[in-house]
């Protein structure tokens, strides 16, 4: 099967599907109040009385140096200026018990497991990620890669092994294991001359492979990325619900197409490797519906793990350096459309064939959570029965998760581990995130409050009703 860079959908294979996507979107701008579900509000302050002091004051520090836009956006030089002035291990200690403590789930399995152990007490399921990526510029070789392979191992070996583990997920980012330069040309190449499928799953099978426009040294580091991904895959099958990435647009073609011939070769009887598709690209759409098309045709399950995004800024500044269209939607209500339009359109297709069909509705829009709540009741979609499932990041958007845990859905939390130093980037990026997503920290934010309150009341109270006892 031949697949081109942008996977885009052939129009005879695809009509009634895009006719679907389009309803879709007419019906999610129109937004009846009937598509939301009347039972989910998210204005409940009680889903925080599960948090320890400890952690209801360090969420509220985190959350309000998050709302200070002059701190969020030049977090990365104040980190790398405390870094200097306290030392390692300083910088360490004041970043462990604070922003690290709030995102990360710990360095090691000890620390891992007894996160995991309460979240799970929580009603909630952890997708570990090993927060582990690159971009142009920072290849690091052979030996490097061949260690984020073994760490990555270790995560499916953790994500299935403890008690904690129902259903596990973890995450897997492709370019931890594959050259972002090598990605970038990938992509290129299969604009012009389109690869199939089955001379990458001959590839992972160890088959002598010749990639058309590579030179001899790419062909071979492709070609042991290939088989490294093929490892993870065939150790997580039957074990661990692999979600790949998606990350910038000028590799995301190359990513995809990889993805596509892992589920080609390990997704014929389950859905283990999924994609992600960023719903704030305007091509969004057509790249889900072509996925869904080639699952059809090539006969594998197909995962969706369907994002907003988080890379808008700087493919918005790559856009405009380098004349192109900006890939991105115009408004922030262009790609709510979106989102909740390919939603629809998953869920009407599991609706259908929930054996062969699952997505994970990663989203902290409260909005959208409601829809699918309420889309799922419709459609007669068993809530927690593996089709479809919630996910939120860890520290954030709790009243979302745990309010959907007790309503009895499958939520998922996204769970970075790892030291102080190989987390640092991956913290940066919660930070910029929060500063995108401000209106629903607010709100998370007051939520908090309300608890604090709470509490704060009850202590008072109970200190004067002490008090009199004291005085009768």
């Amino acid at each position: 099967m031949m697949i081109c860079s942008r996977l885009r959908p052939s129009l005879p294979h695809l009509l009634s599907l895009r006719l679907l996507g389009h309803a879709s979107t007419r019906m999610v701008a129109s937004k009846p109040p009937n598509l939301l579900s009347a039972t989910l509000a998210f204005e409940d302050p009680s889903a925080f009385k599960v948090k320890s002091w400890g952690e209801l004051l360090r969420a509220l520090g985190v959350f309000q140096l998050c709302s200070f836009p002059v701190l969020v956006d030049n977090c990365w030089k104040l980190m790398s200026i405390a870094r200097t002035l306290l030392g390692r291990r300083g910088f360490s200690l004041l970043l462990r018990p604070t922003v690290y403590a709030q995102f990360v789930a710990g360095e090691n399995e000890k620390e891992i497991s007894q996160s995991m152990e309460k979240m799970s007490q929580l009603g909630l399921r952890p997708m570990l990620a090993v927060p582990i990526e690159e971009d142009l510029g920072e290849s690091t070789g052979e030996k490097r890669y061949d260690d984020n392979m073994e760490a990555m191992l270790e995560c499916v070996q953790m994500s299935h092994s403890n008690t904690w583990s129902i259903d596990p997920m973890m995450q897997l980012k492709i370019t931890a294991l594959l050259s972002p330069e090598l990605c970038v040309k990938l992509t290129t190449l299969i604009e012009k001359q389109p690869y199939d499928l089955d001379l990458l799953v001959g590839a992972m099978d160890g088959e002598p492979i010749n990639f058309p426009g590579l030179s001899e040294s790419e062909a071979a580091h492709f070609l042991c990325s290939l088989k490294r991904l093929n490892k993870i895959a065939e150790a997580s099958v039957n074990k661990v619900r692999v979600l790949v990435d998606a990350e910038y647009t000028y590799m995301n073609p190359a990513l995809s197409l990889v993805t596509m011939a892992m589920m080609k070769k390990f997704n014929k009887d389950g859905t283990w490797i999924w994609n992600t598709y960023q719903c704030y690209l305007k091509e969004s759409r057509s790249l889900l519906l072509e996925a869904l098309r080639l699952s059809q045709d090539e006969g594998f399950c197909l995962g969706v793990k369907l994002v907003r995004g988080a890379y808008m800024d700087k493919e918005r500044r790559l856009a405009q350096k380098e004349g192109r269209t900006d890939p991105v939607h115009n408004s922030w209500e262009d790609t709510n459309d979106s989102y909740n339009g390919s939603l629809q359109v998953m869920l009407e297709v599991i609706s259908k064939n929930p054996e062969r069909y699952r997505i994970i509705v990663a989203t902290h829009n409260e909005e959208s959570v409601r829809r699918a709540a309420k889309w799922i009741e419709d459609l007669g979609i068993n809530k927690d029965g593996g089709s479809v499932c919630f996910g939120q990041l860890l520290g954030m958007c709790d009243h979302v998760s745990l309010t959907l845990a007790k309503e009895g859905y499958a939520v998922y939390k996204s769970v970075p581990y790892g030291s102080v130093d190989d987390t640092l980037p991956y913290l940066v990026r919660r930070a910029q995130e929060n500063r995108t997503v401000l209106q629903g920290i607010r709100k998370e934010r007051d939520l908090l409050r309300q608890e604090l309150r709470r509490r704060l009341g009850l202590r008072l109270k109970g200190a004067r009703e002490t008090r009199q006892e004291g005085l009768a």
